[in-house]
């Protein structure tokens, strides 16, 4: 095939796709038929319900891609493949009582599971009272409408480390969760992934710049698994967790560990080349491949490719990046 054809073939493709992303929504199935009235509501308020977490895949498609065409063809069955959805399921098993200097309070163990199949890799977390008064807050801020028949559990003056108080509010949370999950534009808010993800990695991201990059490296791996469940029509979102994984093994001289991340990263931008993140993880990648005595020359094409398009700016390292995320 001669340059001009393959250039045609690479813009019918790019047509192709971009007709697919816009009319190929699947049809409600017989469970968000189903779905509670707050859900239906906010499916007549809202016209188009993927787009505000496909944004980046659909924008993705820039005219500033180098990508041949088997590279695109790859590129959209992994994003239709990331965007079918994880149906999970919360459990609140037990809760531990908490006393810290003048406070006392509960702990309420959260258990996320995918269904439809065993699941070995559950996600755990802890959560408070006051987490989940907190995130039903910012919910009512935003979605008032959806929120309106979503009862919460409310505080007493008494008795609240009573195992009758304990025990109801563990059935009630876990009963909360389900049905925020339920609800699609709830499930898929920033809000809801934060509550079930920010703590971790706020203290994840502090061990990284406190330079405990063995216990940094343990709690990404333990939060990574939940962000690609929680964050599946959006892929990119998890490129700054994947990459401060690459940054902890590459310092505790784990290189084969750190190339293996990092290409789950880079593949996530393949066309995402301006994102602030990929010139970065560029550099890091050649240096890790020459290390390892992989091909380079690959992504020293790319990275002279990007550096051609681009005015000259500053660039950060890719630890420079990671240390910047989560500061309070």
């Amino acid at each position: 095939m001669d340059q001009n054809s393959h250039c045609t073939a690479e813009r019918e493709l790019l047509e192709a796709v971009s007709r697919i992303t816009t009319f190929s929504t699947p049809s409600p199935t017989d469970e968000e038929q189903n779905q509670p009235k707050a859900e239906i509501s906010c499916q007549v308020r809202k016209e188009n319900p993927e787009k505000d977490d496909l944004q980046d895949s659909s924008a993705s498609l820039s005219p500033n891609s180098s990508m041949t065409t088997k590279e695109l063809q790859e590129y959209w069955r992994n994003e239709k493949s990331q965007c079918r959805q994880v149906k999970l399921l919360f459990e609140i098993p037990s809760t531990r009582i908490v006393e810290h200097h003048l406070s006392k309070y509960v702990m309420y163990k959260i258990i996320i599971l995918q269904t439809g199949s065993f699941d070995s890799n559950k996600s755990v977390v802890e959560r408070r009272y006051s987490d989940f008064e907190k995130l039903h807050r910012n919910l009512l801020e935003e979605f008032s409408e959806e929120m309106e028949d979503v009862t919460f559990p409310k505080k007493t003056l008494t008795g609240n480390f009573t195992e009758e108080i304990i025990n109801e509010r563990k059935l009630a949370f876990k009963d909360y969760l389900r049905l925020l999950y339920s609800m699609k534009y709830i499930r898929r808010s920033k809000k809801f992934i934060d509550f079930l993800t920010r703590p971790e990695l706020q203290e994840a991201y502090g061990c990284l710049r406190g330079g405990q990059y063995t216990k940094a490296l343990e709690i990404l791996l333990e939060v990574i698994g939940l962000q690609e469940r929680l964050t599946r029509g959006n892929p990119v979102s998890i490129v700054p967790t994947l990459c401060a994984i690459v940054v902890c093994h590459k310092d505790l001289e784990n290189p084969a560990s750190a190339f293996e991340y990092g290409e789950k990263a880079l593949s996530r931008l393949r066309v995402h080349t301006s994102h602030r993140y990929y010139i970065p993880l560029l550099e890091t990648m050649i240096t890790l491949a020459y290390e390892l005595g992989k091909d380079f020359l690959s992504l020293q094409e790319k990275l002279e490719e990007w550096k051609a398009k681009k005015d000259p700016i500053r660039v950060f390292t890719l630890k420079e990046l990671a240390v910047r995320e989560y500061v309070q």
